[in-house]
């Protein structure tokens, strides 16, 4: 499949690389390419990662979903719906759009608070946004790399699909199963992503009294 994954921080250098490892043609989608090829230094720099990673194209945003027939948006979420308009909301109409970012607001430091929560989501705000695409929020509840690994720890551990689309949820989950998510739970339509998201005041807080991301929620029924 051609996967679009917006974002090349460590979510969306993460993802690209997991998914391009179990077969997918991956175009990591920035702002401006130039720039994202001359970030950073030493190992940790954009052209060490993209040196290890030779198969996976960069381009704008708009490039990478123009040509793509599902896409990833692993930005920020305070900047979700800017990536996604640069992107271009034709470009995004039909697709599968899965959405694995939080609403983080860290004005007041750390730990955040939710920017929306309650009675709305930022996965409902992008599909209210962009009407045509057919939006899942997935994975917000892992660090970035037991969304491609959950193997990495010593039982399985479940993940959450929301969305209003049932075949989109199904294509989602499939990819889901190709990462190696032996446990997907289908919570319901989008609304039902409030949820996924207000999951991480729970998730921050294991965190800081773990000492480590690498944990992830078991649903036992």
């Amino acid at each position: 499949m051609k996967i679009a994954v917006l974002g090349t921080g460590s979510v969306g250098r993460t993802l690209a690389g997991g998914l391009a490892g179990v077969g997918h043609r991956i175009t990591l989608g920035t702002r401006d390419p130039e720039r994202t090829r001359a970030r950073g230094g030493g190992a940790e720099s954009f052209g060490a990662w993209a040196a290890e990673n030779s198969d996976i194209m960069l381009a704008t945003f708009a490039e990478a979903a123009e040509e793509c027939e599902l896409i990833v948006h692993a930005g920020h979420g305070a900047a979700a719906l800017e990536i996604l308009a640069a992107a271009g909301e034709d470009n995004l109409a039909g697709k599968v759009l899965v959405d694995v970012s939080n609403p983080l607001d860290l004005s007041q430091g750390f730990p955040p608070t939710l920017f929306v929560k309650d009675s709305d989501s930022l996965a409902e705000m992008i599909q209210r946004t962009f009407p045509g695409a057919r939006v899942v929020k997935t994975l917000n509840t892992l660090t970035a790399a037991l969304m491609v690994q959950p193997g990495l720890l010593p039982s399985e551990t479940t993940v959450f699909v929301s969305g209003n689309d049932a075949e989109a949820k199904a294509t989602v989950t499939g990819l889901l199963e190709s990462l190696g998510h032996t446990d997907v739970l289908d919570l319901g339509d989008i609304t039902t992503a409030r949820g996924q998201e207000m999951a991480l005041q729970l998730w921050l807080r294991i965190l800081l009294s773990q000492g480590t991301p690498m944990f992830n929620y078991k649903i036992v029924r």
